[in-house]
């Protein structure tokens, strides 16, 4: 039963509304009578009625501020208004305070009074199944939605029975006559999060999902779920019948989705959109369709079996020397010739991944023999892997790595230097760094810092505590051990590559230094790695 309270100070107007109906037939019970607002106001604070017939001329609280206090503090309460005027201001202002209608007294029926009843039941009903609506949806649990689209993606089974069984139990897709699906990689995923702890890369990939769906809109109606390995899985729900309209939308969205990335995490990716279906059963099959899509270049451009899948030995080895010789040219020249062979390969494709992760792990172990102390993500001047994620293309992650390589050797040769000395000596230490390789002398540096030869030996020897040619040797002596430990070169090629003239003279300064012959040496590195 709806209950109804009446409102009028009048006792012959309550008793005519009361006798004219059958209210119990209809639903309804009069639960109480008020003859004033103050007392109607006191009387809804002991039990709110869902109906309140209301007069509009009453004495001390006239039936327009009543309306006004119940639209404050009882606003589910439907009102109807009773007056014995035709007054339109009346009218107006109590339709603005919530009242659904109103009724002149001397013209009151009971059809009309009961069509206003039932309306008003109608609207308690539209608003319950809202209000049950809104609780239900402040009870929907985005993570498990998401984590039922992801098994779309993931092809598990019975994943599409599963995530209709969670959208009818949550009354979501209701009106939904169309669906789609779109692939999203971010690039480049793995290398930018090789280095993260598990916990660092769950913060990124919700970080993402947060910006995704912020981009997207509603989630019960464009869901991101998280596949794997940077990408991503965005369902679309839309009640258009029209599959151009939908498509459109999608592309919207996604181009939003883009955007925000770029703009909120300074993360690029790429993605494929899947058929429209109208059926949530087939979206598994929309996203494997984009999913391939998005790999299409890849499976277009190359043929798998003469793709370069990692760096040889070879390759590695040869890398590491130019870094061990602190020859950023080569390297670089190097770092170009492999990526010469990646080009025509998506950024975000594996095997640029994998080669990329090898050209890191190459600059950690440089990093490590010449500086085992300091972590190489501590050292100022070093890009960060968290550029990475603006590489939109392999041309450009050639060359932010050139720049890496780089900007390493010239972190190598600094640390090299070290020490707190004059700038005659730093500048002194720097060249030698970048020219010990040659054949140069005491005469030719002190030249290229337009010193006098007998100054700069005295300032050499007073701060270094030892003469320019001791220094130059530990230099290239120091590098050639770094070069028998790569086993790239013989004994007599690495003479000649850290700039020893006569074999003979390296074979009687590596004794010097070390108290070992370079073939003791270079046994001694052989038994080591048995």
């Amino acid at each position: 039963m709806f209950q109804v309270l009446l409102v009028d100070d009048e006792a012959l107007a309550r008793h005519d509304v009361k006798s004219m109906l059958d209210w119990e037939k209809h639903g309804f019970t009069i639960c109480g009578e008020a003859y004033n607002g103050s007392m109607a106001l006191d009387m809804m604070e002991q039990m709110t009625p869902h109906i309140a017939i209301l007069d509009v001329s009453m004495p001390i609280m006239n039936g327009v501020e009543l309306s006004r206090e119940i639209k404050e503090r009882f606003p589910k309460v439907k009102m109807i208004m009773l007056s014995s005027f035709d007054d339109y201001d009346y009218v107006r202002t109590c339709l603005m305070n919530g009242a659904i209608d109103y009724l002149l007294k001397h013209r009151l029926q009971a059809s009309a009074l009961l069509t206003l009843l039932d309306k008003a039941v109608q609207e308690l009903q539209s608003e319950e199944a809202r209000d049950a609506q809104s609780k239900m949806i402040e009870h929907l649990s985005p993570v498990i939605l998401r984590e039922h689209v992801a098994n779309l993606a993931r092809d598990t089974v019975d994943a599409s029975e599963a995530l209709q069984v969670y959208a009818r139990d949550n009354q979501l897709f209701g009106k939904s006559i169309n669906y789609g699906s779109a692939a999203v990689q971010i690039v480049p995923f793995l290398l930018m999060t090789e280095s993260l702890t598990d916990v660092q890369k769950s913060r990124l990939v919700l970080q993402a999902i947060e910006v995704m769906q912020m981009a997207i809109g509603d989630v019960q109606k464009r869901t991101v779920g998280y596949v794997g390995e940077g990408r991503f899985i965005v369902l679309f729900s839309s009640e258009e019948r029209s599959e151009h309209a939908v498509t459109t939308q999608m592309n919207q969205a996604m181009s939003a989705l883009l955007h925000s990335l770029e703009k909120f995490l300074n993360l690029k990716c790429v993605y494929a959109i899947g058929p429209i279906c109208g059926n949530l059963r087939l979206v598994g099959p929309s996203y494997i369709k984009a999913n391939q899509e998005l790999n299409v270049q890849h499976d277009q451009d190359l043929n798998a079996s003469i793709l370069k899948a990692s760096l040889s030995m070879k390759e590695q080895k040869q890398l590491l020397l130019y870094l061990e010789q602190l020859d950023g040219e080569r390297a670089s020249q190097f770092i170009t010739a492999i990526f010469a062979e990646l080009r025509r390969q998506p950024v975000y494709g594996l095997t640029v991944q994998i080669i990329v992760s090898e050209l890191f792990h190459l600059v950690e172990m440089a990093w490590k023999r010449h500086n085992p102390q300091t972590a190489l993500e501590d050292t100022e001047h070093i890009p960060t892997r968290a550029e990475l994620g603006r590489m939109g293309s392999v041309s450009e992650l050639e060359l932010w790595m050139v720049n890496y390589y780089a900007r390493l050797v010239e972190a190598i040769k600094k640390q090299r230097v070290g020490g707190s000395y004059s700038r005659h000596i730093t500048k002194a230490l720097q060249y030698i760094a970048d020219n010990y390789a040659s054949n140069i002398s005491l005469d030719m540096t002190a030249s290229s810092l337009n010193l006098n030869a007998s100054y700069l030996s005295r300032l050499f020897k007073e701060e270094m505590q030892m003469t320019f040619t001791e220094y130059l040797n530990r230099v290239r002596i120091q590098t050639s051990c770094m070069l028998m430990q790569s086993g790239t070169y013989a004994l007599k090629q690495i003479s000649s590559e850290v700039g020893f003239v006569s074999y003979t003279y390296f074979f009687k300064v590596f004794k010097s230094i070390t108290e070992m012959t370079p073939q003791v040496y270079m046994d001694q590195l052989k038994q080591s790695k048995k």
